[in-house]
């Protein structure tokens, strides 16, 4: 019997979950076997000679350790592909990999009790795979969307409809509406347990946090025996905090939870921790393949394969044998004061003396890890980050990388220099600024496009500033632009804006070049960080998208895009927008790390066309003035 009655979770007493021990983790009739993996990205590198096989191992393994143990079901947290519009070599891949595994003869050993097309409410197939007639599924996939592989375009569709289309992946967690969230979780049951699945797909950090904060997020519950449900609940957002609202803090989430698995972080926490606050438990499995040489991606890799029997939980980590082995260090040149200082007689040899024996001491260690683990790629990746203050000089990457091109899976960057953040003290107040300084890589590493964008006009305050943008809209253009390949992104959120602006003047008849200018600033700050402004980001997108279509432009082609695959955001939380003094292949001019990324403060200049269509719709428009155009 189908049961679709909710009520909303207002309050109450939140019985704390039972970690079961190992002795009684014995699998029964009633209990759930689930595989969880978050942040695989399939894709990641695939045009790379060494690297390019390793987010497809990775997901061969996390599949085959599925029916090796028989789990019930599958749950992935979201970016299962790295890219939004993944090549037909990443899907091939992904979908031959689902068929091998997933499908079969054995039987699910469990229900759907919930009504489906509330759970599934973005396909034309609104049931679970496994209950459709045509299709003989052995192991049902369920999985949110990240931001990466995100939904985009008129119709909403990501990479996971096609597979959802296909009868492969149970897609759900998708939230259509900008303005209200309703959670509504799927209901199954295998004997006597009962299990709650929530989900809620990746949604920009600073518009989630808004909503929980209006108290716009809503968790729905089954009216009946609330406090027989096992509530399990996947998020794929930022769970460390970036800045002040881009994240979610762990409080916002309703106390009845019993497990929240984490998506999006890439760090590996995946032994349960308890929120001593909402009394509910959180594993942050981590992604299962390294997408930037930070400290977060050195953690060794698992997934988690829970048990849950009633109100009882067991997670079992699972080491995954085929990542590719990664090593990081940091040197501080000026802890070696007894070696040499900046005036010491050839102190740039001496400095890469050392740094060859730091990284020969990781490559050891590396081959002593690999001794009887023969699945594990030869090559590990060697990060060593130098940090060259106090007058050292650095020196040349490139030759050094030759010393370890047939050892390591990254000679291109192995060695990354940094200093100390220098202290700015009143930059808004500066006439004169020094954006180089603010634009080194060593101060943007973690921000996103968006931030620097932010970033930038917040420093750049009394010298140069948007006066018909905002920051948000002109960062999310150019996030568009470089994560989506939406090359009229920006165009179209000027000219929309422009217009909307035209009209605004007209209305409100405002003739003098004071009183325009006066009114525009007004304008722009009254939009700022509100629902309109978000919604007129959406339109102008949406727009882009539209005339593209309208004008039969068809998008990139994906084998093309792939050529960038290998500039686009390195990691979730480590992503650098510009990119550092020694790059791997393919992060020139022609990438989109050099014609994109960290540009907003140049947004208004004429743009060097990559393509015909860009220069020209672009030219136009800078030739407007403010009362100007079609109306």
């Amino acid at each position: 019997m189908v049961r679709s009655l909710f009520s909303d979770h207002l309050s109450g007493v939140n019985r704390s979950v039972i970690t079961m021990s190992s002795e009684n983790t014995l699998d029964d009739e009633d209990t759930f076997k689930i595989l969880i993996a978050t942040d695989v990205h399939l894709g990641y590198l695939e045009k790379d000679a060494i690297r390019g096989s390793d987010s497809y191992n990775a997901l061969d393994e996390i599949l085959k350790c599925a029916k090796t143990n028989q789990v019930d079901f599958i749950l992935l947290g979201g970016d299962l592909f790295h890219e939004n519009k993944p090549t037909r070599r990443c899907l091939h891949n992904c979908i031959t990999m689902l068929r091998r595994y997933c499908m079969g003869e054995s039987p699910i050993h469990f229900n759907i009790l919930s009504d489906q097309k509330v759970n599934f409410n973005t396909t034309q197939f609104p049931w679970v795979n496994y209950q459709d007639e045509n299709l003989n599924i052995s192991i049902p996939v369920f999985s949110i969307h990240g931001n990466h592989d995100d939904p985009t375009g008129a119709e909403g569709l990501c990479a996971l409809d096609l597979l959802s289309a296909s009868g492969l992946v149970n897609h759900f967690g998708h939230s259509q509406s900008v303005e209200r969230i309703e959670i509504s979780p799927i209901l199954m049951q295998k004997g006597n347990t009962k299990l709650a699945l929530y989900g809620l797909g990746s949604i920009p950090d600073e518009r989630l946090y808004r909503m929980f904060v209006n108290n716009q997020v809503t968790m729905l519950r089954p009216k009946e025996e609330q406090d027989g449900w096992f509530n399990l609940f996947t998020i794929h957002q930022n769970r460390s905090k970036h800045g002040p609202t881009n994240y979610i803090p762990e409080q916002f989430l309703d106390e009845f939870l019993d497990l929240v698995v984490w998506g999006h972080e890439h760090e590996c926490l995946i032994a349960p921790t308890r929120n001593e606050q909402q009394l509910f438990y959180v594993t942050q499995p981590g992604s299962s393949v390294a997408t930037s040489l930070s400290p977060g991606e050195a953690t060794k890799k698992h997934i988690g394969l829970l048990r849950v029997k009633g109100r009882k939980m067991n997670l079992q980590k699972i080491p995954l044998k085929t990542v590719r082995q990664f090593f990081i260090q940091d040197v501080v040149l000026a802890d070696y004061e007894d070696l040499f200082t900046p005036d010491t007689p050839q102190v740039t040899k001496k400095v890469e003396d050392l740094c060859f024996a730091k990284v020969t001491e990781m490559l050891e260690e590396a081959e002593r890890e690999r001794l009887g683990c023969p699945l594990t790629p030869e090559k590990p990746l060697v990060r060593l980050r130098v940090d060259y203050s106090g007058g050292f000089e650095a020196f040349n990457t490139s030759r050094f990388s030759q010393k370890f091109v047939d050892r390591v899976a990254n000679p291109k960057d192995i060695i990354h220099f940094l200093r100390h953040r220098e202290q700015k003290e009143n930059i808004k107040d500066e006439v004169n600024v020094d954006y180089s300084k603010l634009l080194k890589t060593t101060a943007v590493e973690g921000l996103r496009v968006e931030d620097l964008v932010k970033q930038y006009f917040e420093a750049a305050e009394q010298t140069v500033q948007l006066s018909l943008l905002t920051e948000q809209g002109m960062g999310k253009a150019i996030q568009e632009f470089v994560d989506k390949d939406e090359k009229d992104a920006i165009q179209e959120l000027i000219t929309y804006q422009l217009e909307k602006t035209q009209r605004h003047l007209q209305a409100r008849g405002v003739t003098t070049e004071q009183d325009i200018d006066t009114e525009i600033r007004r304008l722009r700050d009254s939009k700022k960080n509100t629902t309109e402004e978000e919604n007129e980001i959406r339109e102008a997108i949406n727009r882009a998208k539209a005339h593209r279509l309208e004008r039969g432009d068809e998008p990139l082609d994906p084998d093309i895009s792939s050529e960038f695959a290998d500039v686009a955001m390195d990691s979730d939380e480590s992503s650098a927008p510009f990119p550092p003094p020694t790059r791997g292949r393919g992060r020139g001019a022609r990438g989109r790390g050099g014609r994109g990324r960290g540009r907003g403060a140049t947004a208004s200049e004429p743009k060097p066309a990559s393509r015909g269509r860009s220069q020209k719709s672009s030219a136009t428009t800078q030739s407007r003035s403010i009362m100007q155009g079609d109306h």
